[in-house]
């Protein structure tokens, strides 16, 4: 858990993320997919995670379920600790991912939606049959009661003609339509936790409000916590409280949302806001991009993962790598313009 994080008690957080390491082995060399992440969720928050593609959003969230592919994946270091609503806490990298204890807890504690919902429904089962799978799998009710509570769902998620649909299969459906399907899959058991990757990704901007305001109006229903993953900034504005930025495996500032857009303080992040179009911005018209590339996932990089792009980059920079430090209240940056560098 990062040092902003540190004075809250367990009843306030329900997920604490501690020097997570995810690294997958491949012929080419050692992916440092995630690369000690520290996090912390509150109880019926939102966290937004943000940053470019291949940055670790998605991965860190994999490894929160528990489903990273071994082999060539793994979680070689750190810890995922869920406090349970008996006031137990769980470390779930000791849980073995195909176990009972983690089938258990994924889905009914911990649900997720998946970013592109045509590869994450079964094509060869009705909408129906799917989220009353995951009803008696967890909830242990009866066929007739799980279709109940399928339908049930499909009308909280506001689906037309929700009893049709409860038949219809996932290529029967509008792209819109299908993300309201995994919404109601994921809350279909009341979870603590939905980690949405990338929920509104392919959508049009309507479609994309809708299905915002529905996450927002579902969890104040059942009082979860929402890990939102997205390279939206928009998005985040929205929907989080707090907001992490990812670059590389590696969290580079963390604060809440209105600090982080108003004031930003690591270059990355001061890019990433640079570089998103603003409907009236006076001023600056031409989009600022961040100059150079993101390192391949295999390069070992002795220092700052972004020195390579950085415009205000020093030479500690090359040498060392900075660690998640205090530069405001609540506000948290690895950067060497705000920590004396090491001698």
């Amino acid at each position: 858990m990062n040092q902003a994080k540190q004075t809250h008690t367990m009843t306030e957080t329900i997920l604490d993320i501690k020097d997570l390491h995810t690294r997958f082995f491949l012929e080419k060399g050692v992916v440092r997919a995630v690369d000690g992440v520290n996090l912390t969720l509150k109880r019926k928050s939102t966290l937004g995670i943000v940053g470019e593609s291949g940055c670790g959003k998605s991965i860190t969230a994999m490894s929160v379920m528990r489903l990273i592919q071994s082999p060539p994946g793994k979680i070689v270091k750190g810890e995922i600790n869920l406090c349970r609503k008996d006031g137990a806490v769980v470390d779930l990298t000791q849980l073995d991912p195909r176990g009972p204890r983690m089938r258990a807890i994924r889905g009914a504690e911990i649900a997720m939606v998946f970013q592109e919902p045509m590869t994450s429904l079964n094509p060869l089962f009705t909408v129906g049959e799917q989220i009353a799978e995951s009803v008696r799998l967890h909830q242990k009710l009866d066929q007739r009661a799980a279709l109940e509570r399928a339908l049930e769902m499909l009308y909280q998620v506001q689906i037309s003609e929700p009893k049709q649909r409860l038949r219809a299969y996932p290529h029967q459906l509008s792209g819109g339509m299908r993300q309201r399907v995994m919404i109601a899959l994921a809350l279909s058991c009341n979870p603590s936790i939905l980690i949405a990757d990338e929920p509104t990704t392919a959508l049009d901007v309507t479609v994309q409000a809708q299905i915002l305001d529905l996450m927002r109006q579902l969890q104040e229903n059942i009082d979860s916590s929402i890990m939102m993953i997205t390279h939206n900034l928009g998005v985040i504005s929205q929907m989080a409280a707090e907001v992490a930025v990812m670059y590389l495996g590696r969290v580079v500032e963390h604060a809440p949302v209105r600090e982080l857009f108003h004031h930003p303080l690591h270059p990355y992040t001061v890019g990433l806001l640079n570089s998103v179009p603003v409907l009236g911005r006076k001023g600056h018209k031409v989009l600022i991009p961040i100059e150079g590339m993101v390192p391949t996932p295999t390069s070992e990089i002795p220092g700052c993962a972004f020195a390579p792009r950085c415009p205000r980059v020093m030479p500690a920079c090359h040498e060392h790598n900075p660690s998640l430090e205090p530069a405001a209240p609540d506000h948290y940056v690895a950067c060497w313009l705000y920590t004396e560098p090491p001698a």
